[in-house]
C-alpha cells in the first residue's frame, strides 16, 4: 500500500513538472541593431583647417542632402571657404560662416539651394546650412552645433556631422560678430588633399 502510494505520489509530480515546461515561454528572437550611418569615405568628408589650432574633419551625407553636399564640395574645391570668418558665434549654440562679407549678408555665386530637410537631428557637432527666411535660401553659409537644438530639426538642412576635431570648434571666438573672429584658414575634400589644386567657380547663367 505505501509502495503504491509513493508511486501516486511521483507521478503526480512528474505530471506538474511536464505541465510547467510546457508553460515556460519560449525565448523571444531579437533583431540586431543596424546603424543608417553610411561608412566614412574620404570623398564625402570635409575638412576644415581652423585658425584655432587643427583641422576638423565633417562626414558629409550625400544620402541625406546630396544637392547641398555638393555645393559644399564645389565651394571648397574652388577655395571659397579659404580664409572666411566665423561672423556669428552664440555660446552654447552655434558656430557660423560661410559668407565672403564677414556679415551674414553675402553668399557665392552659385544659385540658392531647395531645401533638403530630412530626420537628421541637430545634435552637437551637426553641420547645417544656413538660411534666411525662405527655405529655399541656402547658399554657402553653414553652421556647426556645440550642443543639441532640436527645435532646428525639419527646418534646416542638416548635410554633415562632426567626426573628429570637435575641440577645435569649441575654441571658437564668441560673439555677434566676435570681437577677434576666428577663421577658414583652408577647407578642402579630404580625398583630394590639402594641397589640391582649387576649381574656379562657374556661376549660372541669369534666367532669361
Amino acid at each position: 500500500m505505501l509502495r503504491k502510494l509513493i508511486v501516486m505520489v511521483m507521478m503526480a509530480l512528474a505530471c506538474v513538472s511536464v505541465a510547467h515546461a510546457k508553460k515556460k515561454p519560449k525565448p523571444t528572437l531579437v533583431a540586431p541593431i543596424v546603424s543608417t550611418t553610411p561608412p566614412v569615405t574620404a570623398e564625402d568628408t570635409l575638412v576644415l583647417q581652423l585658425s584655432t589650432g587643427g583641422n576638423v574633419r565633417i562626414q558629409l551625407r550625400p544620402d541625406k542632402a546630396p544637392g547641398h553636399v555638393e555645393r559644399i564640395k564645389t565651394l571648397a574645391r574652388a577655395g571659397f571657404y579659404d580664409g572666411l570668418l566665423f561672423h556669428r558665434v552664440i555660446e552654447g549654440f552655434m558656430a557660423q560662416t560661410g559668407d565672403p562679407q564677414g556679415n551674414g549678408q553675402g553668399g557665392s555665386p552659385l544659385p540658392d539651394l531647395k531645401a533638403e530637410f530630412n530626420e537628421l537631428p541637430h545634435l552637437r557637432g551637426t553641420l547645417s546650412m544656413a538660411r534666411a527666411d525662405s527655405n529655399d535660401s541656402a547658399n554657402s553659409q553653414f553652421f556647426i552645433c556645440f550642443l543639441p537644438a532640436m527645435k532646428l530639426d525639419n527646418k534646416y538642412t542638416v548635410l554633415g556631422r562632426v567626426i573628429s576635431g570637435m575641440e577645435f570648434v569649441d575654441a571658437i571666438e564668441r560673439g555677434e560678430p566676435p570681437a577677434n573672429p576666428s577663421r577658414i584658414v583652408r577647407a578642402f575634400i579630404q580625398s583630394d588633399g590639402p594641397n589640391a589644386a582649387r576649381v574656379p567657380l562657374v556661376a549660372a547663367a541669369p534666367a532669361s
